[in-house]
């Protein structure tokens, strides 16, 4: 990931054929973000206005403060409002792909995310076009003159979205010039115009920008809908388990069973269970029993059935006692036993992996047929991956399109029968490559993403969903109900070389994700040599949380500063995404640069900082991913979280309490004031922020929440203040045991929980308050007297 420099100009250039490059020389900054361009062949001076996006003269100006100049006589734009617009191209030929160039971008600080396999996309940063890779789902760009701050930068985005029946992407060639790629992903699907192939929108807040436009896509497309219209499943708000990483395709009742008891033993008990891969009914030709293992074959097995297997259903001969009379029977003991509100089992987007028997009684219904997957030129210009290597040469029993309602709503409803309360639905991106034959990759998206969320909705109550391996747009601008995907590629205890590399990547590709669902962290180990590291990034994701250790192997002291005692998670609002300041900095190989990621809860903020430098690089860069660490030092402000007049509109000039986690002080400083932070590789901090208020000209106060937790502020639920005849008194509402920690000017004279007088500290170097929450409690009352 090439590190971008600063320059003297931030804007894009686009270099036509008839166009000298552009020197020094050849341009100019005036005054009023106008910029001035000289041609060699032209000998004349262009001026862009401030004007909504237009193409005049071969130059692209988006509402007078960025331009694009030499912009291809085939490109067609349609402004869309006063900063927006769509871009297109027109060819002379049909044909089911086709790339088409737009310019030469040089001289801007951008970030990519980009598919680098199929499944997963990541993300890259650099300075021009050559920098942005293949498959590139999302591209912003930096505005800025030399010396200025974030605050004075100026961004565009670029979305490249569904047109019709093709899909787009973008990339780089070496020659600078960015591409749009447009496919269909079936050759009998032609045509030789996509008009409306990326969305191009300007702004001077980035996340708001990106906020924005997808708004703007969603109204103008009617494919999906934003996170905050879709109904959140119950779980998100509870500890989970997964059984993937603690028994893979072995898992097994008892198994489930020993897992659940010791982390409910251990004061964190599971309120939500993934029963990962290994439940379903499938069989696999090319693994025999009794012969050695060969790694891809288990991505040739298919389903037999829409029932479970035999480890989970008892068979008439079988008299284990370890064996459940079905899943049903299992489902409904391990909710009485361990008080589990939810359960969600495994399934992929095809029913498994290499898809459906086609000759099993149990399937036959559904008419699936053999394909063998084909993948695009984009996908192959990057990293291979095992499972479709190993598809490609087993191949799917594919699901007829005109029965895949039928195959979810039966699969599903037999679930909701055994009791199970939703699926993760997994290997989705599949249908790109098995499109030919079948209207396409957007059309085939659409219908089986519309058939599955129907379903979905005619079983599940609580839209219980998470979808994976869902990665590309033709994907994202399909979910309309469904609310949670997975981020990031997959968590991998066994490999210190992506353990940053997994907190960078879900921070970055929640700038996207993050506006259409609940971006999904996956599992990890609580018992591991990176697991407070992954704690923290889920406590500041504004994710589900769960972790999939194996039975007995957990790290409690880490767990309890996750969960409370009665199983619930202190979840952030909103998804957790990357600071201003670190947008084009890359935080896994640049060697300098720390990675801040901020969210908001209801009445704080929470930023935490991680050194992800020194141990893994990204997929298809160069450089040795050895583990080589490093010690960085880096600054954190209030001003690093977004939108803090959420918060507290009235305070937004005044100063904020900040609360480290890692050195339990608290400091206060002014919404600019900077705080610096030293971490090694792999070690981590969690600031609280919270916004101090005046009460009267002596008392100022700002509660930080549960300081053993690490989102401590979301404990707190309201803060009130008022005055009786005994004094001046706040009064804060909350949930959670612990202990309650607060800036305060003036000592109290005395402090109750639920009325009850309690001890508490007071530091009064830093002003700090410190409250007991008595073992038990499960929500409280604070009253703070002064």
């Amino acid at each position: 990931m090439a590190m971008a420099a600063c320059t003297s100009m931030r804007t894009l250039q686009f270099k036509f054929n008839n166009l000298a490059p552009f020197s020094p020389a050849n341009r100019k900054i005036i005054p009023n973000g106008v910029v001035r361009v000289r041609t060699r062949s032209r000998g004349r001076f262009f001026m862009f206005l401030k004007t909504a996006p237009a193409v005049k003269d071969g130059v692209l100006s988006f509402n007078g403060k960025n331009a694009v100049v030499g912009v291809p006589d085939n490109v067609v734009i349609t402004p869309w409002a006063d900063s927006s617009a769509f871009l297109g191209a027109v060819s002379s030929e049909s044909n089911s792909r086709h790339v088409f160039k737009l310019g030469v971008i040089e001289d801007a600080r951008l970030l990519s995310l980009f598919r680098f396999k199929i499944w997963w996309m990541i993300p890259r940063v650099g300075n021009s076009a050559r920098d942005i890779p293949v498959e590139t789902q999302m591209l912003l760009l930096e505005a800025r003159e030399e010396h200025s701050s974030e605050e004075d930068a100026a961004y565009v985005l670029f979305l490249p979205i569904l047109d019709g029946e093709f899909r787009s992407s973008l990339q780089g060639n070496s020659a600078d010039e960015l591409e749009v790629c447009v496919e269909t992903g079936d050759s009998t699907r032609i045509a030789s115009e996509s008009p409306k192939a990326v969305f191009v929108n300007y702004g001077d807040n980035p996340f708001r920008l990106i906020k924005e436009s997808m708004k703007i896509l969603q109204n103008y497309s009617g494919t999906f809908a934003l996170r905050e219209t879709k109904q959140m499943p119950g779980m998100l708000d509870w500890f989970g388990w997964c059984t993937w990483d603690a028994f893979y395709q072995d898992v097994n009742p008892q198994g489930i069973r020993e897992g659940l008891k010791s982390l409910s033993e251990g004061g964190t008990p599971a309120r939500f269970l993934i029963i990962d891969d290994g439940w379903q009914d499938t069989t696999n030709e090319f693994q025999k029993e009794g012969e050695p293992f060969v790694e891809g074959t288990q991505f040739g097995a298919r389903l037999m059935s829409i029932r479970e297997n035999k480890k989970f259903r008892k068979a008439g001969n079988d008299n284990s006692s370890n064996t459940p009379h079905s899943l049903k029977d299992f489902v409904s003991d391990i909710k009485t036993t361990f008080g589990l509100k939810y359960v969600y089992v495994w399934h992929a987007l095809m029913g498994y992996w290499g898809g459906l028997h086609p000759n099993a009684e149990g399937t036959k219904k559904y008419n699936p047929t053999l394909k063998f997957p084909l993948q695009s030129p984009g996908n192959l210009a990057h990293s291979r991956d095992v499972a479709l290597d190993s598809m490609e040469a087993y191949g799917v029993g594919t699901i007829d399109p005109d029965r895949i309602f039928e195959f979810y709503n039966d699969l599903h409803a037999y679930l909701v029968s055994q009791e199970v309360d939703g699926v993760k639905v997994d290997v989705q991106n599949i249908l790109e490559t098995v499109a030919t034959g079948s209207g396409g990759r957007v059309s085939l998206t659409r219908l089986f993403q519309q058939s599955l969320e129907k379903s979905i909705s005619n079983n599940f109550r609580d839209n219980g969903i998470i979808c994976c391996m869902a990665q590309n747009t033709d994907s994202v601008y399909s979910l309309k109900t469904s609310a949670i995907t997975r981020a990031s590629d997959d968590y991998y205890p066994k490999n210190p070389m992506t353990q940053t590399l997994h907190i960078a990547a879900v921070a970055y590709n929640s700038l996207f994700f993050g506006e259409v669902v609940v971006p999904d962290w996956d599992m990890f180990y609580s018992l591991h040599d990176a697991a407070e590291f992954h704690a923290v990034a889920r406590a500041v994701g504004g994710c589900g949380i769960y972790v999939s250790d194996k039975p007995g192997n957990h790290d409690f002291e880490i767990l309890k500063r996750l969960v409370l005692p009665d199983g619930s998670v202190m979840r952030a609002k909103y998804p957790g995404r990357p600071s201003r300041d670190c947008l084009f900095n890359d935080p896994v190989t640049d060697r300098k640069s720390l990675m801040k990621i901020w969210n908001l809860n209801k009445l704080t903020g929470v930023l935490a900082v991680f050194n992800c430098q020194g141990a893994g690089t990204w997929p298809g860069l160069d450089s040795d991913p050895k583990i080589d660490a490093l010690e960085l030092s880096g600054v954190i402000s209030p001003s690093d979280i977004e939108f803090l007049g959420e918060i507290s509109p009235e305070s937004l000039d005044g100063d904020f309490a900040v609360f480290s986690f890692k050195s339990g002080s608290l400091h206060r400083l002014p919404k600019r004031g900077k705080l610096k932070v030293t971490l090694k590789t792999l070690q981590c901090d969690v600031f609280t922020v919270s916004p101090i208020k005046v009460y009267h000209e002596k008392l100022q106060f700002a509660p930080m929440g549960l300081i053993n937790m690490y989102n401590s502020g979301g404990a707190i639920h309201a803060v009130d203040a008022n005055d009786d005849l005994l004094g001046r008194k706040i009064r804060i509402e909350g949930r959670g045991v612990g202990v309650f920690g607060a800036y305060s000017t003036v000592e109290p004279r005395f402090c109750c929980v639920n009325m009850d007088e309690v001890e508490f500290k007071f530091n009064r170097k830093e002003h700090f308050l410190t409250v007991n929450v008595p073992t038990g409690t499960h929500s409280w009352d604070i009253t703070v007297h002064y």
